[in-house]
């Protein structure tokens, strides 16, 4: 099973991880948060624990977004849980100084390698995170490197909606 875990706001029906939801509802299971404006690293972290609990852990594919990439790490680092991988899309550099403060708990971002396959996709021009920072996170998780040229945040507004190319970057974590 394949596990969506959205950033800021969750994930509209516009976004690529609701379409795959959607089209694909027996292959993918969103993770719900109680507070999608003001996420707080422990209680989205929790959740995620509470779902994988009672699923498969070592069949499960983590799918994050923005700051949902950094629950992804946070929770391995704090429950350990081994998984079959994480496709780590536009992740949230949570340490800049200017990063909402709304969004709570995530600084500073665990750097420590997973063990499991991992992919982290950053393009060249992401407002949340500069590439070379997506790259030093890449090269700290041992994460597989994938660059989109000039792909914004790699949501529906930067042109990325059903997005295919990230169900086939899926696809070598199975």
């Amino acid at each position: 099973m394949n596990f969506i875990i959205p950033g800021l706001r969750n994930s509209g029906p516009d976004h690529w991880q609701s379409i795959w939801e959607k089209r694909y509802p027996e292959q993918f299971k969103r993770i719900e948060q109680d507070n999608w404006q003001k996420p707080d690293c422990s209680t989205w972290i929790q959740r995620i624990e509470e779902v994988l609990r009672h699923a498969r852990p070592e069949e499960a594919i983590l799918v994050g977004h923005s700051v949902g990439c950094a629950a992804i790490v946070h929770w391995f680092r704090q429950y350990g849980r081994p998984i079959k991988g994480a496709l780590l899309v536009a992740p949230s550099d949570v340490d800049r100084p200017d990063y909402p403060s709304y969004i709570t708990g995530f600084a500073p971002i665990p750097l420590e390698p997973l063990p499991f396959k991992s992919i982290v996709v950053a393009s060249t021009n992401d407002h949340v995170v500069r590439l070379k920072r997506a790259r030093y996170f890449a090269e700290c998780w041992g994460s597989e490197p994938v660059e989109l040229k000039g792909a914004g945040h790699i949501e529906p507004k930067s042109g990325y909606g059903e997005w295919p190319e990230g169900l086939e970057l899926l696809k070598r974590l199975s």
